[in-house]
């Protein structure tokens, strides 16, 4: 496979904080948005999921979410106001300019466009992955496992799930504290909200993912779901080709 330069570009939100993505290919745009912890790196072109998207002919943009990667990670609450993530978004894609256009996201960045939709987004198509129903209609219960790990940096048994996630979070090194402050920006979505999506949607998930309930719920809430299963549980489903392969055969198929 070619190997795709990328770019890496920054534009101040609607609150002046600073937002960065990254930019791979030519042609239709494709926004990405990717899970908590993670970054545009991470999430879509590490294990090359962008590379095959812009080798068929896609502009793939992928924000980092405020207090993740290089977008601003403030430390004050008030830069943390429900719906931040959704209203970065918007801001992005009204500072490039967009019209037509495809939207996607993995977990947090499922979440966050599932948001955008219920709040007039007007993409194309629609890539919800990582993201089951429960994680979408009752956002504290994750948020509560992450509250947990944030605030006992450092006390997880070797092996955990918790300790796990502490061991992405350095290799992402991510700001606890800013990243804390993100989890009280999280707004649920009401079913009927979800039910009223009316774009083609794949939604995509690992077999073994069940961190946010179920996916296959959320694709069956859609008038036009796809459910898509591939291997892998919530973190090792990124890693895995047939990620790229899917998002490939929805958005560029």
């Amino acid at each position: 496979m070619a190997d795709y330069p990328t770019e890496t570009h920054r534009f101040a939100s609607f609150d002046g904080q600073e937002i960065a993505w990254t930019e791979m290919g030519e042609g239709r745009p494709v926004v990405l948005i990717h899970g908590y912890f993670s970054t545009a790196e991470v999430n879509w072109i590490k294990y090359g999921h962008a590379a095959k998207l812009a080798a068929r002919g896609l502009r793939v943009i992928m924000p980092d979410l405020r207090a993740h990667g290089h977008s601003a990670k403030p430390h004050d609450p008030a830069a943390y106001p429900p719906d931040v993530l959704m209203r970065d978004n918007f801001a992005l894609i009204a500072h490039l300019g967009l019209t037509d256009y495809d939207l996607g996201g993995y977990s947090l960045g499922a979440r966050t466009v599932v948001r955008m939709l219920a709040n007039g987004a007007t993409p194309d198509k629609v890539v919800l992955s990582g993201m089951g129903l429960d994680g979408l209609v009752a956002t504290k219960g994750r948020g509560a496992y992450f509250h947990r790990v944030l605030t006992n940096l450092g006390s997880f048994q070797r092996g955990s799930s918790e300790w796990l996630t502490e061991a992405f979070l350095k290799t992402t090194k991510g700001d606890p504290v800013a990243l804390l402050r993100i989890l009280d920006t999280f707004v649920d979505t009401p079913r009927d909200e979800i039910a009223a999506i009316t774009q083609p949607t794949a939604v995509i998930s690992g077999a073994d993912d069940y961190d946010n309930g179920s996916a296959k719920e959320v694709a069956d809430l859609l008038p036009y779901g796809l459910f898509i299963e591939i291997p892998g549980n919530h973190m090792s489903a990124v890693t895995r080709p047939e990620l790229g392969d899917a998002l490939v055969e929805f958005l560029a198929g």
